[in-house]
């Protein structure tokens, strides 16, 4: 629209009255994805609203747009909200200074193509506690970017943490890219989170010890450490004994990263987190090494405090779960779980290509019960489907879970905002779990250990995997909404029940558009006579409670 300047003053003011009016929602900005955090939970806000992240992150080489191409038809059978997708360092500035930012403008487009939306992975200065991914230009001039030296004196795959050239040109390289998403996708915000670095860390030295580190190593340990960690000033050695290596390599590496993840802020404040490579993922009790057996001076559960201490420009540390146990599971999410840190698994056991990785889908469920704002099964690419095109097993079952969370995710992170929803998964030897509600009680059962039984027909095909899950959360005092998959759930007065017998008022069986309920059938005689039975498919419910 063309406006004249000659217009008289009350018309050109009531021009650009009506202008910005009908023009206004065209130009709107989307607010900027953040974490919200009150009385010791957290949200993941996108769009302004908490948002669950049911995730799947894509191969290390996958970022590619004639890669990622193939995928997308698999993100919409595991009905994910949110792909994982690196951006690699070496492809953003192949030669120094020159930026190219097709791949990453093609992957923002194509994720919105797909409607799904994006958490970019820096592979930067580290990958897996290497330097995989540096351009070559850093690579070759090992003088002016400095290796992490061993105790021995021998040069290492990886970049030391110590060199301020090193750290000034990812810091630059990162905050180039944060510009550009700004410059194109600073208002649709298709990208929610960024991942800083991946597995940071050193694989093959406990730590660094070149010149310069070891002059820094002798100095006296910096005073905001000492406070933070509630120590007494001295050297490392004085202060870390035995773990003082370890302790040094987890400063280094941290205050490095943050000051990558502060030049990326200044362009664009996204949610930035690091993910860790855990410190025993085998299993335990198990001796671990630093530097050997996990890569010293990432964000392991033992350095979490140092970590909060010397990177505050991070805003998560992310637990990477690899284990097969559910105990250790639980164990690694209470670790990382924190008044001072949101729990997110940005990578875990899922898509089959992990030994132990079979039944892993109720491990979505284990996490939303212990407050997780997102879970992301690793490598999307290796869910093969069967030659009749059924997905695999395990894949099956995260596409189970994601149909039934995804259609009601928005509803689903309010309530966990809130602190209200529980799960229940099945695990070897435990035929039931009682979840409590105040005065309601809620007995989940698996098969096969259903009194009475049900016909093996009614079970999903993952069932022999034991991957029954269910997940309720009361919606006001005698309501409840509940899902899950190969359960039974049974409501019951939590004791003591003072002579009451409980009563289904009403089960009704729906669906949500965005937070609206949409009811499609109500259950009663077969379906609740035995408790409320979730089958293959699953089904969401309204249940509604009384007493007799």
């Amino acid at each position: 629209m063309k406006i004249s300047r000659n217009l008289p003053w009350p018309r050109w003011s009531a021009l650009l009255l009506f202008v910005a009016i009908v023009a206004g929602p065209l130009y709107a900005q989307e607010p900027m994805p953040r974490l919200e955090h009150e009385n010791g939970r957290y949200a993941l806000l996108v769009g302004g609203k908490p948002y669950i992240v049911l995730g799947a992150q894509v191969d290390n080489s996958s970022g590619w747009p004639q890669k990622l191409a193939t995928l997308w038809p698999l993100v919409a059978a595991m009905h994910a909200n949110t792909v994982e997708v690196p951006v690699y360092w070496d492809q953003l500035e192949p030669t120094e200074g020159q930026f190219d930012y097709s791949v990453v403008d093609a992957v923002v487009q194509q994720a919105r193509a797909h409607h799904v939306h994006l958490i970019l992975l820096w592979f930067g200065t580290w990958k897996n506690g290497k330097m995989g991914y540096t351009p070559s230009w850093v690579k070759e001039d090992t003088k002016r970017f400095p290796r992490e030296l061993t105790r021995e004196g021998k040069p290492i795959d990886v970049l030391s943490p110590n060199a301020p050239a090193n750290l000034q040109a990812d810091s630059n390289a990162f905050a180039h890219l944060m510009a550009h998403l700004r410059a194109i996708d600073g208002t649709q915000h298709t990208v929610i989170m960024m991942q800083v670095e991946n597995e940071s860390g050193s694989l093959g030295s406990v730590r660094d010890f070149s010149p310069a580190a070891q002059k820094l190593f002798d100095a006296p340990v910096p005073a905001p450490i000492v406070t933070a960690l509630h120590k007494q000033p001295g050297t490392w050695k004085q202060v870390f004994g035995n773990d003082a290596n370890e302790a040094f390599a987890a400063y280094s590496t941290a205050s490095y990263i943050n000051k990558v993840a502060e030049a990326g802020k200044k362009e664009m404040p996204l949610p930035m987190y690091v993910n860790d490579w855990l410190k025993s993922p085998r299993g335990y009790p198990i001796i671990t090494i630093p530097g050997v057996d996990y890569p010293s001076g990432g964000p392991t559960a033992n350095m979490l405090d140092m970590w909060k201490a010397a990177a505050p420009a991070i805003d998560i540390l992310a637990p990477d779960i690899y284990v097969p146990n559910t105990g250790r599971y639980e164990q690694v999410m209470r670790e990382y779980h924190r008044p001072d840190n949101p729990l997110f698994i940005p990578e875990t056991l899922g898509f089959g290509m992990f030994p132990g990785s079979e039944g892993n889908a109720r491990n979505e469920f284990l996490a939303l019960g212990q407050g997780a704002i997102g879970f992301s099964p690793f490598g999307l690419d290796h869910v093969a489907p069967s030659p009749h095109g059924k997905l695999n097993i395990e894949a099956a079952g995260f596409a189970a879970n994601n149909r039934l969370l995804g259609s009601m995710d928005r509803v689903l992170a309010q309530l966990q905002f809130q602190g209200k929803i529980k799960t229940a998964v099945q695990q070897p030897g435990i035929a039931e779990v009682e979840l409590t509600f105040g005065k309601w009680s809620a007995l989940v059962s698996f098969p096969p250990a259903y009194n009475p039984p049900m016909p093996a027909m009614f079970l999903s095909p993952s069932a022999k995997l034991m991957m029954g899950r269910v997940l309720i959360a009361p919606l006001g005092p005698d309501e409840f909404l509940v899902t899950g998959i190969d359960a039974r759930v049974q409501f019951l007065l939590t004791p003591p029940a003072h002579g009451l017998q409980t009563q289904l008022l009403s089960v009704a069986q729906g669906h949500y558009e965005g937070t609206a309920w949409k009811s499609e059938r109500l259950w009663n005689g077969d379906q609740t006579d035995y408790g409320l039975n979730f089958r293959a498919r699953g089904a969401i419910l309204h249940v509604r409670l009384g007493t007799y």
